[in-house]
């Protein structure tokens, strides 16, 4: 066994047995996501690596350590990415920290979320055993897709050791187009546009401009340039816009405003609730404003629901980081839990007070 595996395998066991606690850390990158930590530290950054790459394939396999910029300039050498435009929030961001946090960028809309890449997992569960899930094909799944299960857990169900991800072709060609409208308007074009056969890689909607980005083969992206007729940005001032959103640098997400995201369909009219930057065609709404009780309301009326994505410690324990679940789904929750970490070793408190 790994000498690292087989050092957490004994933390986690001693854990285990004097009913301690463990709070995960890779790179550190997002501990501002979720609840606080809580626990005995356990550091994992250090298990790094890509463990295969398989170019013809679209597929790599790394090491849950292994940093973000790291896999991202090797994939850029076989003029491949992460289509799903991982945000960073540091140069320390891993891949198991990618997994974990769940996040997506702008492109979300146009190619999945991270859950969508992830072929396989290896990961230490809270008895100290290794479990391994998937593969590194694209058609591996019979039963229960652990594997995508895992994103979004923030370390809640386990140590991350090792993922497997589909990677994609960097874009042929991409264009950035700017449009003067307002919220509504902008809204109603992202939903009639949505509706057509047009390369709408990203979208954002901020203060009266609606930005669009088209990606895909030269010929698809000059058609829809001349149709839909915008302002066309300078290239590398669309890429360091486009950059700005994925990384959250944007003057949007400046000052210590709580930052609050609502995921809700696209169709979904303005909400009305202060200063908002709309992506993902309308589907995600940030707003630096609100009362808790009233935004989760209004998403839940919507169909969708609101996250505390920053936030202080205070606020987080008053209204807490993630909308409550039903019971029914609660209940699955607390199941999963117990079922991959049956003395609540890993990071207590991060996605739920009882979780």
């Amino acid at each position: 066994m790994d000498p690292w595996i087989e050092n957490w395998t004994a933390r986690i066991n001693d854990a285990a047995g004097s009913a301690g606690q463990l709070a995960i850390r890779g790179g550190g990158s997002k501990t501002f996501y979720g609840g606080r930590e809580q626990g005995e530290r356990l550091d994992v950054g250090a298990y790094r690596g890509i463990v295969a790459y398989e170019p013809t394939e679209l597929v790599v396999s790394a090491r849950a350590g292994t940093p973000l910029v790291e896999l991202t300039a090797t994939l850029a050498e076989k003029g491949q990415w992460l289509a799903f435009e991982p945000p960073h929030f540091a140069p320390t961001a891993t891949v198991g920290g990618m997994l974990a946090s769940g996040l997506s960028g702008p492109r979300r809309q146009a190619v999945g979320a991270v859950r969508d890449f992830v072929l396989g997992v290896k990961l230490l569960n809270g008895l100290g055993e290794v479990l391994s899930f998937g593969g590194q094909v694209m058609k591996n799944v019979a039963g229960y897709d652990v594997s995508r299960l895992l994103a979004g857990s923030l370390g809640t169900l386990g140590v991350l050791l090792e993922v497997s991800l589909k990677v994609l072709p960097l874009p042929v060609a991409e264009r950035s187009l700017r449009f003067a409208i307002d919220e509504a308007t902008a809204l109603q074009k992202l939903n009639q546009w949505g509706g057509r056969p047009l390369p709408i890689s990203a979208s954002a909607w901020h203060d009266g401009i609606l930005t669009l980005r088209l990606s895909g083969a030269v010929a698809a992206v000059a058609a829809a340039e001349r149709l839909l007729a915008g302002e066309l940005m300078d290239a590398a001032e669309a890429e360091a816009y486009w950059r700005s959103l994925r990384e959250q640098t944007h003057a949007f997400f400046a000052g210590d405003a709580p930052l609050w995201r609502l995921s809700l369909p696209s169709v979904a009219p303005p909400q009305g609730f202060g200063a908002t930057l709309i992506e993902w065609g309308g589907a995600q709404r940030w707003l630096r404003a609100g009362d808790a009780r009233a935004l989760r309301s209004a998403a839940a009326k919507a169909g969708g629901h609101a996250t505390l994505f920053r936030g202080d410690d205070a606020l987080k324990a008053a209204v807490g980081v993630f909308q409550p679940l039903p019971a029914p789904l609660a209940q699955i929750h607390r199941n999963l839990k117990h079922a991959f970490d049956p003395q609540g070793v890993f990071n207590p408190g991060r996605m739920y007070p009882d979780f």
